[in-house]
């Protein structure tokens, strides 16, 4: 009698869907169904949005710096921030960070105290955002926010410094939970937070990192190493990509594994030559019978030319940014570079996972470099990277432009709602909302990629409930998810993708990382609803532990994602 009284609450519920949207999709819902579109969220948000961070309540804090000057959004109450040692304002009654809610598309200001400008960040596995460093005051600082639901909370700072400087540095979770803080500035080092507490005491270190020295450019300002690209590889070693090369380091030994052949081309990646990193997804499909680890693979694209950045900083010279991509399997013995070229230039770009496993690329410019109005002609349209499409000539492709250009210090995120949240914009080394052509940007927009459409409403599958308690998904546990659909494909069937939210600023997005599960399953429980039983993560080196966005993927159309606590 519950089946049958469930069976025609799904018919009677789907009836509806199907009244409002009888769209029949072709039968490959993966191939390119167009450019997407955007959206105009927010004129604006009072901030430069210069970083960004989804939290597990599908809000999102953004924040620039403080020494900016006055923003166009003020503190609530008649707060004002006090702070002797700003070098632009040291009595401020205005925020320079807020919390955006994506359901409502409103935001409340943030009172940040100490300077955030090129700092980093992670979500710890409470939820937390750690986040750590900064310019000047904020050199060694420490700072948390925590998620609330009573719209109280605000950021933290920290009473325990950082032991080194940490500007333009790059933060990363580890297997053990704790965050790995690598390089900045002037700091060839790394370190750990939180400090390990020894006979009650806190105990403090940096640990010396020759890679950093070495690939350090020597001119001024033009370092071509900071904002180093890190990514947690299958085995727990952290993978280490600056300027050209890269290594492999065991970070609890402070030994370097192996050092990977050097990217080709003359162009370089990382800040001020800003590129851009993913860890491809991780395919668990298989595991433990005999396979312990999957291959992992890191792509890297755009970057800049040795000579760009002197070049734009001293004479205004903007030499044409770097066109390629190199992919790196980094768990192969013997690992190559396989170089491509994107359809246009490109430095500045940030990379995003999709929940289908593809990449867009957005935001930059064609010519030029990071730093103040060192940068020319942006590039308004988006690209997709196929990864799996066997063809190469096929791999990229163009999308719908917005309206905006994104320059130096915009940032953009991945939604639970499978939205790309784009914001910022700011070449100056102020609030400059007169400046030509570039002013300060304070908007907030979205992008609505292919898979968003109307004409995918039948194979969309929508998640009802985790079947794991507290939603939490545990290693080498089995978990079930229960999702409606109006038409399912045996073939290619759905899967289960966890995508870790990233902490993005200056076109790196740090600690993404998606890992495609193994399905046991797939069970219909009623005429519009189905049940998909998969294994969690086999141990923390594949996911670190911390919350995850879920989804479920069917014939190539992504769910809204739900969360997860992995641990």
């Amino acid at each position: 009698m519950a089946f049958k009284k469930l069976s025609l609450l799904f018919f009677l519920f789907f009836y509806i869907r199907v009244i409002v949207s009888d769209t029949v999709v072709d039968d490959d819902a993966t191939s390119f169904g167009g450019g997407g579109h955007w959206v105009l969220l927010q004129r604006s948000v009072g901030i430069s949005a210069m970083h960004m961070q989804v939290l597990l309540d599908n809000k999102v804090i953004m924040f620039d710096r403080t020494d900016f000057g006055p923003s166009n959004i003020s503190l609530p109450n008649g707060r004002c921030r006090f702070n002797p040692n700003d070098t632009a304002l040291k009595f401020d009654c205005t925020a320079h960070s807020i919390l955006y809610d994506v359901a409502s598309n409103t935001l409340r200001p943030l009172t940040v105290q100490t300077d955030t400008w090129c700092s980093s960040g992670a979500v710890n596995i409470d939820g937390t955002l750690i986040q750590t460093g900064g310019y000047n005051d904020g050199y060694t600082k420490l700072r948390s926010f925590t998620p609330c639901a009573d719209a109280q909370c605000d950021w933290l700072e920290l009473p325990e410094p950082l032991t080194s400087r940490r500007w333009y540095a790059s933060n990363h979770i580890l297997p053990d939970g704790r965050v790995i803080v690598v390089g900045g500035r002037a700091a060839f080092t790394y370190e750990f937070v939180p400090k390990t507490v020894v006979n009650g005491k806190m105990f403090q270190r940096s640990y010396y990192l020759r890679f950093l020295t070495e690939t350090r450019d020597s001119f001024p300002g033009g370092e071509n190493n900071l904002y180093p690209f890190l990514h947690v590889l299958p085995d727990g070693n952290l993978f280490i990509f600056a300027n050209k090369r890269s290594i492999l380091l065991d970070y609890d030994r402070n030994q370097v594994l192996r050092e990977y052949p050097v990217m080709p081309g003359d162009e370089k990646r990382n800040y001020p030559s800003t590129g851009s990193s993913v860890l491809l997804p991780l395919r668990l499909t298989g595991l433990g019978n005999g396979t312990w680890f999957p291959d992992a693979e890191v792509m890297i694209c755009g970057g800049a030319f040795p000579e760009a950045f002197p070049l734009a900083d001293k004479r205004k010279v903007y030499i044409e940014a770097a066109r390629t991509c190199g992919r790196l399997k980094v768990t192969d013995p013997n690992p190559k570079w396989v170089m491509e070229e994107m359809p246009t230039r490109r430095v500045m770009s940030d990379m995003l996972i999709l929940p289908t496993g593809e990449i867009i690329i957005v935001n930059g410019a064609t010519n030029g470099t990071a730093g103040w109005e060192d940068a020319v002609n942006p590039i308004l349209s988006p690209v997709l990277y196929r990864p799996d499409e066997p063809d190469p000539l096929k791999r990229f492709l163009v999308l719908n432009p917005s309206i905006t250009p994104r320059m130096y210090h915009s940032s953009a995120v991945l939604l639970a709602d499978g939205r790309i949240l784009v914001g910022g914009s700011n070449p100056h080394r102020g609030y400059d909302f007169k400046a030509y052509p570039y002013p300060t940007d304070l908007s907030l927009e979205a992008y609505y990629p292919y898979y968003m459409g109307p004409e995918y409403n039948a194979v969309r599958p929508s998640i009802i409930a985790v079947e794991a308690a507290y939603n939490t998904v545990s290693y080498l546990e089995e978990f079930s998810v229960t999702f409606s659909l109006r038409v399912y494909r045996p073939v290619p069937g759905i899967s289960i993708s966890l995508i870790a939210p990233s902490f993005t600023t200056h076109s790196f997005a740090m600690n993404q990382r998606m890992l495609v599960l193994d399905v046991i399953a797939v069970q219909q429980v009623a005429p519009f609803a189905y049940k998909v039983t998969a294994h969690g993560p086999l141990y923390p080196t594949l996911a670190p532990p911390g919350f995850y966005m879920l989804y479920l993927v069917h014939a190539g159309i992504p769910s809204v994602a739900v969360w997860v606590q992995v641990k």
